[in-house]
């Protein structure tokens, strides 16, 4: 086989390796795109690339949930959020967040309770939120957080 042949050949199968991987993480690729969205554990490569570890291992307080993730304004900042239907018990995720250990803070500027870890670029805000039956647990990691 001539070198020309061996080129071409190997162009070929560059070529088609780099499609079947944008074809594969297709879905990763359009929903960062996107700026995010609704999403499912069933989604499985959205979730197993957007959703961090905290919100993975949080204890499924209804059978009925879905995560959501988005892009805050500002350079590098994004936002992930766990909604649970179909209830207002926070307690399991209060226990959740004390034994990794979170601290609640004494204030919060925004409706909920704001939680405090390690990592000073992440906030931690839950939420009950009786008018709908629904808990918000948003994840935020914003460069000079609240």
């Amino acid at each position: 086989m001539s070198i020309g042949k061996k080129i071409g050949l190997i162009a070929i199968i560059a070529i088609a390796i780099i499609a079947f991987l944008l074809a594969w993480k297709w879905p990763v690729i359009k929903f960062g795109l996107e700026d995010g969205g609704k999403y499912t554990e069933n989604d499985r490569q959205v979730y197993g690339f957007f959703t961090p570890d905290i919100l993975k291992k949080m204890p499924r307080i209804t059978a009925n949930y879905e995560f959501d993730y988005h892009t805050v304004s500002g350079p590098g900042s994004v936002g992930n959020s766990l909604t649970f239907h179909g209830t207002t018990d926070t307690s399991q995720i209060d226990t959740y967040l004390n034994s990794l250990g979170y601290v609640k803070q004494q204030s919060c500027m925004v409706q909920g309770v704001c939680w405090k870890g390690k990592d000073p670029t992440e906030d931690i805000v839950v939420s009950a939120v009786p008018e709908i039956n629904v808990v918000l647990v948003q994840v935020d990691y914003t460069p000079g957080s609240r």
